[in-house]
């Protein structure tokens, strides 16, 4: 991977990591945003995920499937709380966040082609 490659990994990957620890330290407040029962255990759940999706793309070990599955649990995010702000009375913050996880789970999913499959016995068939 290249000097840019690289760095862009790193700038794609921390927020995550800090995010992640922000689920930690207000743990209490995002539980209202859940809108499914057990908000604070979601809440922690969402946490742990962001900061091993972080770690994971940081040491690019299994960084295909936590690209992946960051990407899809993005898009969950997306449609169960930002676009619920949207068609409601979220306003434009609301809308910035729907675009900004948009955005970051396409990121996520660019990145995931960048990694080999841990199936792929590196042979092009």
């Amino acid at each position: 991977m290249g000097m840019i490659e690289k760095a862009g990994r790193y700038l794609f990957a921390l927020p995550f990591g800090i995010f992640g620890l922000f689920h930690f330290m207000n743990a209490g407040q995002m539980a209202g945003m859940v809108p499914i029962p057990g908000g604070v255990f979601w809440v922690y759940l969402t946490g742990i995920a962001l900061l091993a999706a972080c770690i994971s793309i940081l040491i690019e070990k299994k960084a295909r499937l936590a690209c992946i599955l960051l990407g899809v649990m993005l898009l969950i995010f997306v449609l169960t709380i930002h676009l619920p702000g949207v068609l409601g009375e979220g306003g434009q913050s609301a809308m910035t966040m729907l675009l900004k996880d948009t955005a970051m789970a396409g990121g996520a999913w660019i990145l995931a082609g960048q990694f080999p499959s841990e199936t792929d016995s590196g042979f092009n068939e």
